[in-house]
């Protein structure tokens, strides 16, 4: 008796520690939000031009050098007009990384009248990108065992700097919530709920709803976001709330992610800011 309740407590041991195991991971992402990169255009000069594409172009020669990375993803404003061209151009750049990437969809990006959508905007993004295939402006992927999810809050019709999160944005978000209920989520969305400073038009009008999603569950551990131009990270209600500089703006910087899980509730998340020198 003594020697199989040994042997059933070494089992016991054995799974739980397997389990723990199997569980554990880390992964490695970039952030790059605001590259609002500009081709040759009425509006801009060769200059500015040239500028938006070197920067973006030693950006990612300065990524490719970076060990480990598992994922770079654009948090908007990628480019810094509606229109295909640009968008076509910034792609076949963002081609040249290492590592997959992935796009969320900003205020200076899509413009109903000028013919370019969401929907057409992801239709150039799937035809012209060599990995990112999402039929939609919000969607999922997987990496290292952990769960993203894009959330859209981007207007088309008339577009302006503040961002607003559509009841069925909201509600797809809810249901993807729920699906991975079992799951650490991480959110990249253009548009913050948690800003890093006040700024009056370029608000999220409908914070209080997502919010009222967020409360629902447990699953999210951080949303990262862009469009303010500016680094902030906030804790609240057990989210962490990051916010980026734009690539565009000097001194060009881009956020280096590591977030590492141990178990169920036990994790930890490091941010760095870098740039190309």
């Amino acid at each position: 008796m003594k020697f199989l309740f040994k042997l059933n407590f070494t089992m016991i041991a054995f799974i739980f520690l397997l389990m723990q195991c199997v569980y554990a991971t880390e992964v490695k992402f970039v952030q790059i939000t605001d590259s609002h990169f500009s081709a040759v255009g009425k509006d801009y000069s060769q200059r500015e031009v040239a500028k938006s594409e070197g920067v973006l172009e030693k950006t990612i020669k300065d990524i490719n050098s970076v060990s480990g990375v598992d994922f770079v993803v654009f948090t908007g404003d990628n480019v810094d007009t509606a229109n295909v061209s640009d968008l076509k151009t910034f792609l076949t750049i963002a081609n040249q990384l290492s590592a997959p990437y992935y796009v969320v969809i900003g205020n200076h990006e899509v413009f109903k009248s000028q013919n370019l959508d969401k929907k057409e905007y992801m239709k150039t993004v799937r035809k012209y990108s060599k990995n990112c295939r999402p039929r939609s402006a919000n969607y999922v992927f997987k990496a290292k065992g952990l769960t993203f999810i894009v959330v859209d809050g981007a207007k088309e019709i008339i577009p302006g700097p503040a961002g607003y999160y559509k009841k069925d944005s909201l509600t797809w978000f809810d249901k993807k919530l729920t699906k991975y209920q079992d799951e650490k989520v991480v959110v990249f969305q253009h548009f913050p709920i948690v800003a890093p400073y006040y700024n009056r038009t370029h608000t999220t009008y409908n914070v209080k709803d997502y919010e009222t999603v967020l409360k629902k569950h447990t699953n999210v551990i951080a949303i990262f976001s862009g469009h303010y131009h500016a680094n902030g990270e906030t804790n609240k209600d057990g989210i962490y709330h990051v916010s980026t500089p734009a690539l565009i703006e000097e001194p060009h910087n881009y956020k280096i992610v590591e977030i590492s899980i141990k178990n169920k509730k036990d994790y930890q998340i490091y941010t760095q800011l870098r740039h190309a020198e």
